[in-house]
């Protein structure tokens, strides 16, 4: 019995030895690291514009985890997120560089870099710029109306439509009030719309295609009526012509008594400080049309028939809309430096 009891003991001792070495010999797993924010830097600001700016930023650590956006976020608050204007420059870490668009011309805005992985959104450091001035010069016509004069791109632009009633050489510019007249002409002549003459210091005259291609000139001296071409590289010039309407138009409405545009004078920023008006027109039959609503504008060039180009401004979109109509109708008129 003894011998017996002796044996189970050792049975059972053995049998604890096993559990610890097995215990022992085990390997423990270590616990998965939670991702965190990536960690980044703000770029300065560079290539400074009266509407653009080039920003970026500098991604150090990715958190942990990819990551999967990255840009710049801007506003005039002092932290801009996400959910502001933003940029969308890819995944990945390092540098990355940004291109701010869409800006008001002499504004303080702030900039920030965001990166964003599976844990979330982060931000660099929020980069202070003022947007640069519109240049605005001025000029006089023969008839001492005061004109002021923005800097587009490389193209100095009249601030407002044409109202001169004197060629430069100073002869008058037949102001034709009657319908069968107006029609009937080959030579050039001016109006106010609905033959309201307190309506120019607003909008202008109408004029028709002969007066601003008569030898003795229209515009000040030292400008000129744009041609095709030239308009052409306007457009370009505010990112092309299907946005350009809108940094062209002044901005606000009739209805909400901000503006001269009915609503909903679409994508009107006036950022370029061009401040095109909705003069309306006459057609060649001498009815009047659409002042509030669009803004016609002659330009040089015929197309080799009896009509020349022109370029629309519109209520209802933010484009700059090349179009060409008959010499004989009446539009706007805004001159261009030599």
């Amino acid at each position: 019995m003894i011998l017996n009891k002796t044996r189970i003991s050792l049975l059972a001792l053995a049998a604890m030895i096993m559990v610890v070495v097995s215990a022992c010999g085990k390997k423990t797993d270590t616990p998965a690291k939670t991702p965190t924010v990536p960690t980044l830097t703000t770029a300065g600001i560079s290539l400074l514009g009266q509407t653009t700016a080039t920003c970026g930023g500098y991604i150090t650590s990715n958190g942990g985890a990819a990551v999967t956006g990255r840009g710049v976020c801007w506003s005039r608050n002092l932290l801009p997120v996400i959910t502001d204007a933003h940029t969308s420059d890819g995944p990945g870490t390092g540098l990355f560089t940004s291109m701010i668009t869409g800006l008001t011309a002499n504004t303080l805005y702030y900039a920030r870099a965001y990166a964003t992985n599976s844990a979330g959104t982060a931000y660099g450091n929020s980069q202070p710029f003022t947007t640069l001035k519109i240049i605005v010069d001025s000029v006089t016509d023969v008839d001492g109306n005061h004109y002021h004069v923005v800097l587009i791109g490389g193209q100095s632009w009249l601030r407002e439509n044409l109202r001169v009633k004197h060629y430069r050489n100073g002869d008058a510019i037949p102001a034709v009030t009657v319908d069968n007249l107006w029609k009937n002409l080959t030579t050039g002549a001016l109006c106010a719309y609905d033959n309201l003459e307190s309506n120019v210091p607003a909008y202008g005259y109408l004029y028709n295609w002969y007066a601003l291609t008569d030898a003795r000139g229209l515009c000040p001296a030292g400008y000129h009526v744009p041609a095709d071409g030239e308009w052409a590289v306007l457009g370009t010039q505010l990112g092309g012509d299907t946005i350009a309407g809108g940094k062209l138009k002044s901005t606000g409405t009739i209805e909400q008594s901000t503006g001269l545009w009915y609503a909903p004078n679409t994508g009107a920023t006036n950022s370029s400080g061009f401040s095109g008006l909705p003069a309306g027109y006459r057609i060649n039959y001498g009815t009047f049309y659409s002042m509030g609503n669009v803004g016609y504008f002659w330009s040089a060039t015929d197309t080799a028939t009896v009509n020349a180009w022109n370029f629309v401004l519109d209520a209802n979109n933010a484009e700059l809309l090349r179009n060409f109509n008959l010499l004989a109708n009446g539009f706007s008129v805004r001159c261009l430096k030599n």
